[in-house]
């Protein structure tokens, strides 16, 4: 009989010669292929993980931005109601301090208020000559002082705002500002309004702009809000969209060099 045959044994396709090398080489190759897949996913978690940081980001800077616009977080007062007397005090800020200061006028308590008790709606349309003096006298019992040691400063004006576009930076109105920053006499600042909000016009509320919370007022006819002049009451007037918005600003000073005789209506 004769011998059978055995067959050699089958070594990798790539040969006997090369087995010892891939089996070598293939744990490299498998292990690079591993740790590149890791990569990739690592990249692609950092990716999506960026995105999602960046539209969250997106998100509140918008959010911020808006609330910055629109600027109103609480209504001080509302165009529907009817205020007797609401007054809020604030801290001073160091403005006066700058300027010679008047004992018993120069503001040591500070705040905001407004009223509807103070001149009627029929009266402010007609712009009675005493409502002047009865504004001063509510200013100074809301701030505890003397209604005689205030005088009325300029710029005192009447104002007519509407939707028309500003043709001078005076026009611009909406900017942020403080009265004592921008006018050195002023030392507490009223508005009698003379047109009505959401009735007469849209937009135009009046807004302090407190840190992290601002505060509107909605005017009315006959409304008046008062303040004191300094930085704690930094403020500005919102845009009109529609109609007209109508007030007068009147002023007072502490400094009698400052002070000015009442306007002649003609």
């Amino acid at each position: 009989m004769a011998p059978q045959r055995r067959a050699a044994p089958r070594g990798p396709e790539s040969g006997g010669t090369a087995a010892g090398p891939d089996r070598g080489g293939r744990r490299p190759h498998s292990s690079a292929k591993k740790s590149r897949d890791q990569q990739e996913s690592r990249w692609r978690w950092l990716k999506a993980a960026f995105l999602l940081s960046a539209a969250a980001l997106g998100g509140v800077l918008s959010w911020s931005y808006l609330s910055a616009e629109d600027g109103v977080t609480e209504v001080l007062a509302r165009h529907s109601e009817s205020l007797q007397d609401k007054f809020v005090e604030i801290p001073c800020s160091e403005d006066y301090d700058s300027h010679k200061r008047f004992e018993g006028c120069t503001p040591r308590k500070c705040g905001r208020g407004v009223t509807d008790a103070v001149i009627t709606r029929e009266e402010a349309e007609r712009i009675r000559s005493d409502v002047r003096l009865r504004i001063q006298q509510r200013i100074a019992q809301a701030f505890g002082i003397s209604s005689a040691s205030m005088y009325l400063t300029k710029p005192t004006f009447f104002s007519r705002i509407n939707s028309t576009e500003a043709k001078t930076t005076h026009d611009e109105y909406w900017h942020p500002h403080v009265d004592k920053v921008t006018y050195g006499s002023f030392d507490y600042t009223s508005l009698l309004y003379l047109s009505d909000y959401t009735e007469d016009f849209g937009g135009g509320r009046f807004v302090f702009m407190d840190a992290g919370s601002n505060k509107t007022i909605e005017p009315r006819a006959g409304r008046v809000s008062f303040f004191t002049s300094g930085s704690e009451n930094l403020h500005r007037v919102e845009k009109v969209h529609w109609g007209t918005r109508y007030a007068i600003t009147i002023s007072f000073t502490c400094n009698p060099d400052h002070g000015i005789g009442d306007p002649v209506l003609m």
